[in-house]
């Protein structure tokens, strides 16, 4: 065990105790020797092995949250798991609906007729009723009450 780990463990809790619902990820290839250990003796959420991908991961993540990064806000608010559904049984995330490119047929499968439309508010519903149909099918375990 490095002894550099007991001392990110004391920051992780300091963490936590500051700010109880963010989430902490411990990666890299010194602090994560013991992934266990560091799950039980401190409050870290995720322990990722290894260095360079993780770092990717995690970097990726933040930096499309950068205004213009990714081109048009619209672009973040429509990835998947950020489509959130909200009925009776409280709020939900969904995967993204099917998407589609040119040419209109490909391998004999073709982009559906709504979509060709220019119909913006029933692509939206089409975009939303295939996103549910997804995620039943795919994950129902999103489609749980949070």
């Amino acid at each position: 065990k490095t002894p550099t780990i007991k001392k990110y463990w004391k920051i992780i809790d300091h963490m936590k105790k500051m700010r109880p619902d963010i989430l902490v990820v411990l990666m890299g290839d010194h602090v994560t020797a013991f992934p266990q250990e560091s799950l039980e003796k401190s409050q870290v959420d995720y322990v990722l092995t290894g260095g360079e991908l993780p770092v990717m991961v995690v970097v990726d993540s933040v930096v499309r949250l950068i205004p213009g990064v990714l081109g048009e806000a619209a672009s973040l608010e429509e990835e998947s798991f950020r489509n959130y559904h909200t009925t009776e049984r409280g709020s939900y995330g969904m995967l993204e609906y099917p998407q589609y490119t040119r040419p209109e047929e490909y391998k004999r499968k073709k982009v559906p007729e709504i979509l060709l439309s220019g119909n913006h508010a029933e692509i939206k519903k089409w975009r939303g009723e295939e996103a549910l149909k997804r995620t039943k099918k795919r994950r129902p375990d999103l489609l749980e009450k949070k």
